[in-house]
């Protein structure tokens, strides 16, 4: 008994990658089944392990939708309600605020802050509840549009399953029930980003370049940050000499780009550009560091002008992210394709200049596949979503700053906001660690322990090294010749 309860919280504590197929297991590894067993438990045999995915996602975003019931029902109409509930979402108010209830067309007939498959999504929901009573309409948009992020949640979880590799219904399941992702499913329309570039590292691992390609290509039209994927292919077929293969890819995700902005490029320019200016034009936003060093108003990092902010953003960015190229074609074996994304997307988020809850979505199917651990997961998963409630906490204290009385909970105050701030950040950077240390230490990476080289590698997966960067080679040299 005491045996088969150790097998079992292994199981859990350790949700990596199985070498086995779907139930497959070497007829004289009787350990070996039994841990087979456990990775599998009795529901999993009756529903697969893409079942369990489909089950598992949409309970998390049956959650997902229940935490933002008060604001549907248009309690983000009394500002400080919206965040006593903690169910702040971008998705109702713009109906309103972007001219949609007015029949108005994202960047034709208004300028609209996202780039255009998020204005596309936008318009489509609008369009099909057209013909709903004015006055339950922007509920109706806010449900259609929560059932096609939830959709999109199913997608990415399955997709990651895949890009997991045999058996790696485990490491998704970590991405369906994940508490940040689920608080912030439906904030905004990140989970469109998440679905197209899970599916695109997919297709990557399948072997489909050019599906990868388009996949990618959309993703960067929803959200910009699966352009780190292509960065890291980008690294990878480098040093593995299959940068004809990165070429053919990297022109399929330009071709899906262009095809989705140039018609709107040729017929609004303006409200093209909109997502662009505005993103320049930002300040140090809620969530980042320069945030917090702006507010304390730091000597030389807090103190600066936008302009200046932008510069010393975009440079952080440049040095961190020479760091990991440098990282990926010196290390002693070619980094996994998650471990890259993720090095590279948690770079981008703690130097950027805006950190929203949200951006979590995006973290989170990365975070898995480069290091399918549960406790440092759990950890992070904990601080980010501590952030979420303290972040309306944090707005609620402001509001009343402001000179605004409200009945109820009255918020936290800076010095426990920023407490959430860093501690988010500070997870961020110890998983980013994490994936350093078994970079550099591969044996201690749990995938590679069990056998595999890179499963969502795709053509780099057991591919041979052709360029690396040999850091010390002649110092060692000198040392073997004396």
């Amino acid at each position: 008994m005491a045996s088969s309860q150790g097998r079992l919280r292994r199981c859990w504590l350790d949700v990596s990658v199985n070498d086995a197929r779907p139930g497959t297991v070497p007829p004289d590894d009787h350990q070996g089944a039994a841990r087979a067993w456990w990775r599998r438990p009795p529901f999993a045999f009756a529903l697969g392990g893409t079942g369990v995915l489909i089950v598992a996602s949409v309970l998390g975003m049956v959650l997902a939708f229940a935490e933002k019931v008060p604001c549907r029902s248009g309690a983000w109409n009394y500002y400080y309600r919206q965040f006593q509930d903690f169910c702040y979402t971008d998705i109702y108010p713009l109906y309103q605020s972007e001219g949609l209830a007015k029949g108005q067309v994202p960047y034709t007939g208004h300028k609209v802050e996202y780039p255009v498959l998020i204005g596309g999504a936008m318009q489509a929901a609008a369009w099909l509840v057209r013909g709903v009573d004015v006055t339950i309409r922007g509920r109706a948009f806010f449900d259609v549009t929560v059932a096609l992020l939830a959709v999109c949640a199913v997608a990415g979880v399955v997709a990651t399953a895949r890009a997991a590799g045999p058996d790696g219904w485990p490491v998704a399941l970590m991405v369906a029930l994940s508490p940040a992702l689920i608080l912030n499913a439906f904030v905004n329309w990140d989970l469109i980003a998440l679905a197209l570039t899970a599916l695109g590292i997919a297709a990557w691992a399948a072997r489909r370049g050019v599906w990868a390609g388009v996949l990618l290509g959309l993703g960067v039209a929803a959200k910009f940050y699966p352009l780190v994927v292509l960065g890291a292919l980008l690294l990878l077929c480098l040093r593995a000499g299959r940068l004809k293969d990165f070429a053919r890819t990297f022109a399929a995700a330009a071709l899906a780009w262009l095809a989705v902005n140039l018609p709107v490029m040729i017929a609004a320019p303006s409200g093209w550009a909109t997502f662009y200016v505005f993103s320049k034009n930002r300040g140090a936003d809620w969530g980042s560091l320069w945030y917090m060093f702006e507010y304390f108003n730091l000597r030389g990092i807090g103190d600066y002008q936008l302009s200046v902010l932008n510069d010393m953003s975009a440079a952080l960015l440049i040095v961190a992210f020479a760091a990991i190229a440098l990282l990926v074609l010196a290390a002693p074996r070619r980094p996994r394709l998650p471990q890259v994304c993720f090095l590279l997307l948690a770079a981008f988020l703690i130097t950027n200049k805006v950190w929203s809850p949200q951006y979590v979505i995006w973290l989170v199917p990365l975070a898995v596949l480069a290091r399918p651990r549960v406790w440092p997961y759990v950890l992070w998963q904990v601080a980010e979503a501590g952030y979420f409630f303290g972040i309306w906490a944090y707005l609620l204290f402001q509001y009343r700053l402001d000179g605004y009385a409200y009945p109820g909970y009255q918020g936290i105050s800076t010095g426990w906001y920023f407490t959430f701030l860093l501690a988010r950040c500070l997870t961020v950077g110890l998983l980013a660690a994490y994936v350093v240390r078994d970079i550099l230490d591969p044996e201690r990476d749990v995938v590679r322990a069990r056998g595999h080289d890179d499963p969502a590698g795709g053509l780099l997966d057991q591919a041979p090294d052709r360029f690396r960067i040999r850091l010390g080679q002649s110092a060692r040299q000198s040392r073997v010749k004396a």
